[in-house]
């Protein structure tokens, strides 16, 4: 299967401002790329790049004062096939874990475990230990917020969208990590591309998405308390503790959003000759609702 994804957005800068993007698909996947995600500007500035602590790769710029817009659009080369379910993966001791893994059992900016052990292990104590415990806290979390456009926040964090009931993908993913990092299993926050492939298509604008992965058997395993399903064609961008790691857009200054488009849609079979890159005319139009605000990062002057 082929995919077609990329994205356009446009800021309006008050002043010349140093923005760190995270927009690339990840190491892991450049491989099955078709065509290079390379980030355009308009107008075209220097575009340099590092890899985080992470192993993320981030893009930095400096915005002119006024517009400028960010856009690329590129195939992926995917297997087809829906997130693996692997219900004997067995939970591992803390004393076992890999030393890499530990740092995903702490608290973090949005994942207070502090807050919300107690609560974790009066709910999931009981149930059997590994992909089953896991799973139990995605269906909880699931069927514990309401998932909304209007209720995003950029500020919210797990214990406020456990209080609060309702929240974003991201919020859903920060809550679900927050609840399995109190029961000691490592769990980190991903974000990237999820198109509606094998679903019904959503009447919803396209937007990023947020999941997570947990640590069992010896290996990350991929979870989505939002979707609490196995979805075609995830495709990773970054990994991090919570979106705080992963801002799409991290901007030293003031800055306002202008435009937000997203596209990720399966390539017909019988399309043998792949468009070039082009600006981002034909996907869903864009509303007055705000983007992923998990996504996008404003650190002031």
């Amino acid at each position: 299967m082929k995919i077609r994804l990329g994205y356009d957005m446009t800021f309006e800068c008050a002043q010349p401002t140093p923005m760190i993007l995270m927009v690339n698909v990840h190491g892991s996947r450049t491989a099955s790329l078709i065509r290079h995600d390379e980030i355009h500007t308009a107008p075209s500035v220097d575009v340099t790049g590092y890899r985080d602590s992470y192993g993320n790769w981030c893009s930095r710029i400096l915005a002119p004062q006024g517009r400028i817009r960010l856009f690329t659009d590129t195939i992926i080369q995917d297997s087809g096939q829906p997130d693996i379910v692997a219900r004997w993966a067995r939970e591992v001791p803390v004393q076992d874990l890999p030393p890499e893994t530990l740092v995903f059992l702490l608290a973090s900016r949005y994942c207070e475990t502090d807050l919300l052990g107690d609560e974790a292990w009066q709910r999931f104590g009981a149930t059997p230990p590994g992909w089953q415990r896991v799973q139990a806290i995605c269906d909880f979390v699931h069927n514990h917020l309401t998932f909304g456009y209007p209720f995003a926040r950029r500020t919210r964090t797990a214990f406020e969208s456990y209080q609060e009931r309702t929240g974003v993908c991201r919020d859903y993913a920060h809550l679900a990590i927050a609840l399995c990092r109190s029961m000691n299993i490592p769990a980190r926050y991903c974000t990237g591309y999820l198109g509606d492939i094998g679903v019904d298509e959503s009447s919803d604008p396209m937007d990023f998405a947020a999941w997570f992965e947990a640590y069992l058997d010896n290996r990350w395993h991929t979870f989505d308390a939002r979707t609490n399903r196995p979805r075609i064609g995830r495709i990773l961008m970054a990994r991090g503790r919570d979106a705080a790691d992963v801002a799409i857009a991290t901007t030293f200054g003031h800055n306002r959003l202008e435009r937000f488009v997203i596209r990720t849609e399966e390539v017909p079979e019988s399309e043998s000759c792949y468009p070039a890159a082009v600006p981002l005319s034909c996907v869903r139009p864009p509303t007055n609702r705000a983007p992923h605000l998990s996504l996008i990062a404003e650190t002031p002057r």
